[in-house]
């Protein structure tokens, strides 16, 4: 019984390394790069829409609150 086992190889048992592999990193790598660039040409175009604004739908029905305001109906104090 001069032989050692290490406790890691009982039985055939061999353990690997817990990193991911290569090919994930490269994709993780390849996934940051694009949304890297999309991120810049999103900055670089600007908005899609400035004078956009919310709809301004009220919860009752009704059809908005027109105006292109952006403000919600019913929202000037004092109420309806």
């Amino acid at each position: 019984m001069a032989e050692s086992r290490h406790p890691s190889r009982i039985a055939g048992f061999v353990p690997r390394k817990l990193t991911p592999p290569p090919a994930l990193w490269g994709f993780v790598l390849l996934l940051a790069l694009v949304f890297s660039v999309s991120y810049a040409v999103g900055s670089a175009a600007g908005p899609v829409a400035p004078g956009m604004h919310g709809t301004g739908a009220a919860t009752g029905g009704g059809t908005g609150g027109g105006g292109g305001t952006g403000d919600m109906p019913g929202m000037h104090g004092g109420g309806e």
